[in-house]
């Protein structure tokens, strides 16, 4: 995020009751109490606010927004593909399963890394002290 921008649910100021599931998911990230401080009262709250609440992971100077996302895109876009399934798949499971079945989708999930070419190769890169590349297999 811009450290110029600032953010705003809006919908209070304009009648509006929210959409999109933002409702949902405002609750998610930010708890019960301030999202419906942000909702109710539709206030414009800063980068540092935004990121102090947990509705951004990065603020920097706007110059710099393109590199920095585009940073982040690499890192992913070189990531363990697989294995960022799974955890997307642990991490949607969390949001609304029971501990016991997030942690027998995750022994499940870490089973089917394990047995990944990606993994295999991340073993041994970390062991020769380099950087892993990953194939998606």
């Amino acid at each position: 995020m811009a450290s110029t921008a600032i953010m705003t649910t809006a919908f209070a100021k304009v009648g509006f009751s929210g959409d999109y599931g933002g409702s949902y998911f405002m609750t998610k990230l930010v708890g019960t109490a301030k999202a419906r401080e942000l909702y109710y009262l539709s206030d414009r709250i800063t980068a540092s606010e935004a990121l102090r609440i947990g509705l951004t992971n990065y603020i920097c100077e706007p110059e710099a927004l393109m590199d920095k996302t585009m940073e982040i895109a690499r890192r992913l876009a070189k990531g363990p593909s697989v294995a960022y399934r799974y955890m997307k798949e642990n991490l949607n499971r969390a949001l609304v399963g029971e501990l016991d079945d997030c942690m027998d989708l995750e022994a499940t999930h870490h089973v089917h890394c394990g047995q990944t070419q990606d993994h295999r190769d991340a073993v041994q890169a970390f062991v020769d002290k380099k950087e892993p590349v990953f194939t998606g297999k």
